[in-house]
Order: C-alpha cells, then structure tokens, then sequence
C-alpha cells in the first residue's frame, strides 16, 4: 500500500509503546534503545530522541592508551559516542538491516563499520588487520565484542551466515564480510587470476580465509572503504 490518508499512515509508521526491552527493533531498519543508563553507539547514528538524554563523544583516553593509537590508525569509522539518561533513543546506518544479539558469555567479531550499539557491560577491544594495509585503502578494521549483553549490528539487505567447519574453510570477499565468530582468525589472501579478470588492484583479488570452526556473516553488497586521505 502506497496511498494513505493521514491517520491510516500515523497508525501504520508509529512508535510501538509497548516495547520495553533494552534494545528492540522500531522497524527492521531502526533501533529503538529503552535508555535508563548509558549505552555506546556509533557517532553519527542518532536519529531521534525523546526524555533526558546527553550524547558525548568518546574521549580520547577514555579507553586506555592502547586503543587510543588503534583508533587512530583505524579512522574515523570506529568512533563511539555514549548516550547518558533516560528516555527513548533511534539509531540508525544509512537504511541498512539491523540484528541484536544478546551476548551469553560469547564473543563475535564485528567489521567496525557495522556496528550499530551495545552495551557497556560488554567488554570490546578494536583488531587492526595489519596485513590489510598494503593491500587496500583505509577503513577494515574490526572490534570483537564477549561477555553478557546486546550487540547490534547492520548490514546491507538480508545477512546469510556461512558455518566454517575444520574440513571446510570459509572465503569471503573483505567488503561483504559483516561479521564471525570471536576466536576464527581470518587469514588474508590475493587471487591473481580473479585480479586479472577484473581488472583491479584490489576488490575481488583481495579474499578473507576463515579457518577452524564457527561462523561467518555476510552481506549480499560490497562495501566500499575510504581512508582518512580521500575522505
């Protein structure tokens, strides 16, 4: 349906207020945070508001020397601010497909510029691909998330979960990797016959292994990464 008159669209696009949990989904694409406390989000994903809540950006020291310098070689794309208060907080990304996961003393490793929100009893820590940096233009970096707690994450159109078993490694392309689980260590690889068949100096060339046993997450559209130089 397309047409509306005014209250049939009021009644059909507003706020359920019936929802109480800490993070639920407004609608698949916009998260609604039950705010009595703090909570990390992504800079920049605030929609909307409503109640007593002042938004702060991360400090510079606020975590510790070590991922102080990890930021900085990461880039914009992972900073946080921190939500204080009370009230009704939406977050969004740029119209992209959100999860939650509640976190049972698990880890997951999420690609940074899909994180969305979570919790600030969930321990984090940001992981540079180091091996990455010669290969591609800034922007892949990632932050592994373990503890108790909700996780959201985003992705583009509907996630599809590969399982990576010890006799069936999993290989993805860096763009369209969302996330995986905690422990697997992907190794990076080129592929000169996919580099000549494109064209490119990166891209498709360009794979992630994952080995062992677990889970990967991808999306079915490849992101692309600028570095702090082109913006």
């Amino acid at each position: 349906m397309s047409k509306y008159t005014i209250d049939q669209f009021i009644n059909q696009t507003k706020q359920d207020e019936s929802e109480n949990e800490y993070f639920e989904l407004e609608t698949p694409r916009m998260l609604e945070v039950n705010l009595d406390g703090q909570v990390w989000a992504k800079a920049g994903s605030m929609i909307s508001y409503n109640g007593n809540i002042k938004f702060e950006r991360e400090g510079i020291l606020e975590h510790g020397l070590g991922k102080m310098f990890k930021k900085a070689f990461s880039g914009e794309g992972s900073s946080l601010m921190k939500a204080n208060g009370n009230g009704k907080l939406y977050l969004a990304d740029e119209g992209k497909k959100i999860t939650i996961f509640q976190l049972q003393n698990e880890s997951i490793t999420v690609n940074g510029n899909d994180l969305l929100a979570f919790e600030p009893g969930v321990n984090w820590d940001i992981q540079l691909m180091k091996k990455m940096a010669g290969m591609m233009s800034g922007g892949l970096f990632n932050v592994t998330l373990e503890g108790q707690g909700m996780v959201a994450i985003t992705c583009h159109y509907e996630p599809l979960t590969l399982m990576v078993t010890p006799d069936q490694p999993v290989i993805t392309d860096p763009h369209a990797t969302v996330a995986w689980s905690g422990h697997l260590e992907p190794e990076f690889q080129t592929d000169v016959t996919l580099k000549s068949f494109f064209g490119r100096g990166s891209g498709e060339s360009i794979q992630m292994k994952f080995s062992g046993e677990g889970f990967v997450i991808v999306q079915p559209f490849e992101e692309v990464y600028y570095s702090q130089s082109n913006g």
